[in-house]
């Protein structure tokens, strides 16, 4: 069973240990942890299953062999055989028949233990044994572990990066509703949030082994950093998806725009991209000339717009200064409203992502094919008698029912709002358009204005620092 105490004593023996440094480390030190637990408790209920399953890694390397034994191996001859045979072994595996084994071997490649002592070392692996991931309520709580573990991590969004609330993914893909056979696509997936509630929306369309199929077929993601992705593939398998081979470690925003073609496009996007954070010097000179940022978020909104079947849709992610921002950030929101028709923007308030950030924040739901002729906004309201989301209380995907009520049949109202798109333009698409029917004589609180006057600074900062690019880009030129 997984609860906060585990998690709570789990963290308490990694502490004692001289070779873990920080929340960061002991993170990842349970992470590899956990991803073989997983491994080999959903490769026991397979070879149930079929007596001629091959398992993706050697006996000698399965959990249950080294690990299963409360009283097994221990002190120096547990951490000589993890540091010095299970993950040489576990990064040169050769390649099988089952496609778990690829995905083990790069798992592994950046993976490391930081743990010195093997007696602390047996303590934490026996605290693990006691989560059964074979059980339905350890396999729906393996999000809560993680987002525990994450909270703790006092840095999490240095560098524009935060977990996604449960809440906002669900309504996200439950609005977006993709059918059993189109394929969904994450380029910025994380430890797979949105393809998690992707996956769980297409099953209740699964009939017959040949729809398992298509659904294992139909989810895709891409993600950059080795934590993320290993969790990922993690929560991948727990889920159901037996070889998530189509969960790629890259960095989707390093290949040159033009490059994507018609056989990268996808019918579905869902995703929030990175924000607040800044790419690489470089990485602009992928995109085309008129677009180029070296803002996380601007880019990726280039990309999903390239990486859209015609006829596809996407449900995002996106800060308040993508909506507000010029220069570039005004170009960028062009090609969208020409392209696509981004028919609704839910506003979320800024304390939804407590504790990482309190940028305020916006899903934009559009398809891509016909230019945009009006959009719809929503405020979401906060619960009553709150002033704000908190660790404690965190946004709820029950609280979105408002939303779900006005979305099919939708009329202006205290939170809804409808603005054409010769005012969008006339506005040089600045899409951040404030609730016109919210109650008059309200006072804005001291800190959300705060929040605002930082994300109006950060955006204006962004901005100046597109135009001095393109004014080196222009001096070189000549």
């Amino acid at each position: 069973m997984i609860s906060s105490t585990l998690i709570k004593s789990i963290q308490d023996v990694m502490r004692q240990d001289q070779g873990v440094d920080g929340d960061a480390q002991r993170l990842s030190q349970l992470v590899w942890m956990i991803f073989l637990k997983i491994l080999d408790d959903t490769e026991q209920e397979l070879e149930l299953l079929d007596e001629s399953y091959v398992p993706a890694i050697p006996l000698r390397y399965q959990w249950r062999s080294w690990a299963a034994d409360p009283e097994g191996l221990t002190g120096n001859t547990l951490n000589d055989f993890v540091n010095n045979d299970l993950f040489p072994g576990l990064r040169q595996l050769p390649s099988s028949g089952n496609p778990r084994t690829l995905i083990v071997r790069e798992a592994f490649e950046d993976s490391y233990n930081y743990m010195k002592s093997g007696t602390l070392l047996r303590q934490v692996i026996n605290k693990i044994n006691g989560i059964d991931f074979n059980t339905r309520t350890d396999r729906h709580q393996f999000n809560d572990l993680y987002e525990k573990l994450l909270k703790d991590l006092q840095g999490a969004g240095n560098s524009g990066e935060y977990y996604t609330p449960r809440a906002l993914t669900e309504f996200i893909v439950e609005m977006i509703d993709p059918t059993l056979e189109e394929v969904v696509l994450d380029p910025a997936c994380g430890t797979g949030g949105f393809l998690v509630n992707t996956i769980n929306n297409k099953r209740r369309h699964v009939k017959s082994p040949e729809d398992e199929f298509t659904l294992q077929a139909s989810i895709k993601g891409i993600e950059k950093k080795q934590l993320p992705h290993l969790l990922c593939l993690t929560n991948m398998i727990l889920h159901g998806i037996n070889s998530p081979t189509t969960v790629r470690r890259a960095n989707t925003l390093t290949r040159p725009l033009r490059d994507y073609g018609p056989s990268d496009r996808v019918d579905v996007i869902v995703t929030n991209p990175p924000f607040g954070g800044v790419e690489e010097p470089g990485v602009e000179q992928n995109f085309p000339r008129g677009l180029r940022t070296r803002e996380t978020a601007d880019l990726f909104l280039v990309l999903i717009m390239r990486l859209l079947k015609p006829g596809g849709r996407a449900g995002i992610v996106l800060p308040d200064g993508s909506l507000f921002g010029e220069s570039v950030k005004s170009r960028i929101k062009q090609q969208l409203l020409d392209e696509c028709n981004l028919h609704t923007i839910v506003r979320i308030p800024n304390s939804a992502f407590a504790p990482y950030t309190t940028i305020a924040t916006n899903l934009l739901f559009f398809d891509k094919g016909e230019p945009t002729k009006e959009i719809w906004y929503f405020e979401h309201p906060l619960p009553k008698g709150m002033k704000a989301y908190s660790k404690s209380r965190p946004i709820l995907a029950s609280e979105f029912q408002i939303e779900r009520d006005w979305w099919a049949n939708r009329s202006e109202g205290p939170n809804a709002w409808r603005v054409s798109i010769d005012e969008i333009k006339a506005r040089n698409y600045n899409l951040d358009v404030r609730n016109p029917n919210g109650a008059e004589g309200s006072t804005v609180d001291p800190e959300v204005a705060l929040t605002q006057y930082r994300s109006h600074k950060a955006a204006f900062l962004s901005t100046l620092n597109d135009v001095q690019d393109l004014l080196r880009e222009g001096l070189k030129g000549e």
